[in-house]
């Protein structure tokens, strides 16, 4: 009688094993998910911040090549890129050095969270 329950035993899984098996898969495919769900949002936000540091460069170029020099003081607006309005301020400030002006850009998204930053250093007007 004990060969007939040892081959019995051998020919597949019991209920416990197989239940077993399915909440670790679970558990596995769970942790899978959430990390599916983490890399989308890093994703999200690093494509935020990529256009927004664009957004900052073009405003830097274009303090960079005006003729006259922007004039000292802040100045703030908005510019559409990718799809989506970012507002930016710029302050013009004066170094020790007068020849020189420090130009400052900061780009908020459209949430309003500051997402780049740029300074530069120009040859005042």
């Amino acid at each position: 009688m004990a060969a007939g329950f040892a081959s019995m035993r051998d020919e597949g899984f019991t209920l416990v094993e197989v239940l077993v098996a399915l909440a670790i898969f679970s558990l596995a495919a769970l942790a899978l998910l959430r990390l599916q769900g983490v890399s989308v949002n890093g994703a999200a936000r690093l494509e935020e911040r990529t256009v927004g540091a664009i957004v900052a460069n073009n405003l830097g170029v274009e303090a960079m090549v005006a003729d006259p020099a922007p004039a000292f003081g802040k100045s703030s607006g908005s510019e559409r890129n990718a799809g989506r309005d970012w507002r930016w301020t710029r302050e013009v400030k004066r170094l020790p050095d007068i020849r020189l002006q420090r130009i400052d850009v900061s780009v908020a998204s459209p949430d309003g969270g500051r997402v780049a930053g740029l300074t530069l250093v120009r040859r005042a007007s």
